[in-house]
């Protein structure tokens, strides 16, 4: 399968791949404690993954997994700021010390970043937030977690973007771009950059590493302004993260398929 064919249009293969001896496949959110996060990890719950749920905050995070449970989903709670280093490398040995091997990880956690987004207004500070959690902590989890997903047989990354990053959307005539963003557009154009060199270091190991746009979502991320719902926003990270072996890798999607550079 090549990267510009519709993941949509592929079978949940994975479902039954890389998974322990009690046949679940083992997957981490970022970010997974609300929102599309939270769908997320519902989503893959249902296909019958135990699902890590990360997150900073310890009483939202216990939330979290009590509903998942009580929803049936196998669930459990990962303290995890992808900011913090520390905060990771003990994520890494919590999933290590349960399951041994991580087959999915879903990178969902991010921040828009203060206003004014414009160049010419914006603060540093936003900008170095942004691409601090947007980007460096995508890096960060995804490095320290990479040792776990190798001893996976259907290994797969999803890197949560916008097509707010896209540069071709951004540079067309009358396309929807959303406000001008010197710091969020920016920070998952900077991703989805990410997303590409990852996939070509990782290309002949198996791994499927692509990002996904969840479109234009109602969480607290923007104020619940967005006008699709979480669940809906939640569907392409959950096809892209059970993508089958020799599914498309370095290549970024939305609900309609390929979404362009």
């Amino acid at each position: 399968m090549t990267a510009d064919q519709n993941p949509n249009e592929q079978t949940h293969a994975h479902t039954t791949a890389g998974t322990a001896a009690d046949g679940r496949t083992i997957a981490l959110v970022t970010g997974a404690n609300k929102g599309i996060g939270y769908e997320i990890a519902v989503g893959l719950g249902a296909l019958g993954w135990s699902v890590g749920v990360g997150a900073r905050d310890d009483g939202r995070r216990e939330a979290a997994v009590r509903r998942l449970t009580e929803d049936g989903v196998d669930a459990f709670g990962v303290p995890l700021d992808v900011t913090d280093d520390a905060s990771v490398a003990a994520a890494a040995r919590l999933i290590e010390e349960r399951a041994g091997r991580l087959d999915v990880l879903v990178n969902n956690a991010g921040v828009t970043g203060a206003a004014p987004q414009e160049p010419t207004r914006v603060a540093l500070d936003t900008v170095r937030t942004a691409v601090e959690t947007n980007v460096i902590g995508v890096i960060r989890v995804t490095n320290a977690l990479l040792p776990l997903l190798r001893r996976s047989a259907s290994p797969r990354i999803v890197n949560m973007s916008s097509t707010v990053g896209s540069l071709t959307r951004q540079t067309t005539p009358g396309a929807e771009t959303g406000p001008i963003s010197a710091a969020y557009a920016a920070s998952k154009t900077f991703l989805n950059a990410v997303t590409v060199q990852y996939a070509k270091e990782l290309r002949d190991t198996g791994i499927l590493i692509n990002a996904g746009c969840p479109g234009y979502c109602a969480t607290d991320l923007n104020g619940f302004r967005g006008v699709r719902t979480p669940q809906q926003g939640a569907a392409v990270a959950i096809r892209l993260a059970s993508l089958p072996d020799g599914g498309p890798t370095g290549a970024f999607y939305d609900d309609e398929g390929v979404v362009p550079w």
